[in-house]
């Protein structure tokens, strides 16, 4: 890796992993005072475990072989701690880890309010574990979704699109969300309008600390791996759609919002920056910059309606993950399947795209759901996840955490 490459892939590293921290404020102020602190602490949490699995065997497992097409994984213990690998592959590997510790962070606002740390812990170990790391190895390190172009139409010239995490991230975050919001149930008063944002701020220093660090997010695999730097390398396009894509997004969001609840509100612009943010991550490199604005506009309104799915539904998913990550992932997934510079449906190329697209998309979500749910719901009824009624009422950072958001001074 030349000194070009290294120094952005570790500028890059530095972005995204600050973007968990950004999910922490985005997160930490949707929820009630009495909240916050936990809310928080489940990125944190994240941050401390998945880094130390990540290292010790994650990254190991990321990658197969690529002889066969039902390599789950690789092996755990190919590496142990990463005692042996040169310092391009710790560069590469660090980089990973940040996008593992976001995925799991993501995890947590669906369960804002009524979740105990120690159970969350255990559910995000074994989750990145059983899900995230092999689900990698499908998506970028030479596993079944990586092949399933070739082997399903070889002549075409297609494969799966994800450049940086719309099936990976978003849509497996998405999936487990949903299952965890159904295993711990609803929350106490759960009804339209009765759980709102305390710290308005706080979700949008939240939101402004994602599009930063997204920017590492979507292009740092270009100095990572090697692509920056030449005449041909995608990094221009990618940060344009990063931009554009975001922005219209916010706008596609306020538009249905002010047309459904006749105001346009600044959480409202915060949700449709991430829903913006979100549908590009798999199409950053693949889309000119008119069709990543058509984008945009479209997954900020889809996902403005779609967070109104768990009052018709009845699932508490507190903090619209399945609205904003599953729904957008989706978007963003399918998209390429019509848009794709080159072998999109209605960009020069046949249905073909579209076909790999939709079952990628939809095998991440039925395994991440799956398995989701069967740790969600050993570990509710071993250990215990959900915080018991008294305490939700009393706040769950005083219960779980002994502290206190705000602690003012009379």
């Amino acid at each position: 890796m030349d000194s070009g490459n290294l120094a952005w892939s570790i500028a890059a590293t530095a972005l995204v992993l600050f973007m968990t921290p950004g999910v922490a404020f985005f997160y930490g102020g949707l929820v009630k005072a009495k909240s916050v602190v936990s809310m928080m602490m489940m990125s944190f949490g994240a941050l401390g475990l998945i880094s130390v699995l990540w290292i010790l065997y994650g990254f190991n497992m990321s990658a197969v072989s690529g002889e066969s097409f039902f390599e789950f994984a690789g092996n755990p213990f190919s590496d142990f701690g990463l005692g042996s690998a040169d310092s391009d592959t710790l560069v590469s590997a660090t980089f990973g880890a940040t996008f593992a510790i976001i995925t799991v962070a993501l995890i947590s606002g669906a369960i804002a309010d009524r979740a105990k740390f120690g159970a969350w812990m255990v559910f995000a170990g074994v989750w990145a574990t059983l899900v995230y790391f092999p689900v990698a190895a499908w998506v970028w390190g030479g596993g079944w979704i990586m092949q399933l172009g070739a082997t399903m139409f070889p002549d075409a010239g297609v494969n799966v699109i994800d450049y940086a995490g719309g099936t990976a991230v978003h849509i497996n975050a998405g999936a487990a969300a949903l299952a965890l919001s159904l295993v711990l149930g609803k929350r106490l008063g759960f009804q339209k309008g009765i759980h709102k944002p305390h710290n308005v701020p706080l979700v949008l220093l939240g939101a402004s600390i994602l599009w930063f660090g997204w920017f590492g997010f979507n292009a740092g695999a270009e100095g990572t791996f090697s692509l920056l730097g030449t005449e041909d390398s995608s990094v221009g396009l990618i940060i344009v759609n990063t931009l554009g894509a975001t922005a219209a997004a916010i706008l596609g969001w306020l538009v249905v919002e002010k047309l459904k609840d006749g105001k346009a509100t600044s959480v409202g612009a915060a949700s449709g920056a991430v829903a913006g943010l979100v549908a590009i991550t798999p199409s950053c490199a693949n889309l000119t910059p008119g069709w990543a604005l058509l984008l945009g506009v479209v997954a900020g309104a889809v996902c403005a309606l779609a967070i109104e799915l768990k009052w018709k539904l009845g699932y508490d998913d507190s903090l619209d993950v399945v609205g904003i990550h599953l729904v957008g992932g989706i978007i963003g997934t399918l998209y390429l399947g019509f848009f794709a510079t080159g072998t999109g449906l209605f960009v020069g190329g046949g249905i073909e795209q579209l076909v790999i697209q939709f079952l990628a998309a939809l095998a991440v979500l039925v395994y991440s759901f799956a398995v989701a749910w069967v740790i969600g719901f050993a570990v509710e009824k071993t250990l215990g996840f959900r915080v018991k009624n008294e305490d939700e009422i009393a706040g769950v950072d005083s219960i779980v955490h002994g502290e206190e958001g705000y602690a003012l001074a009379e």
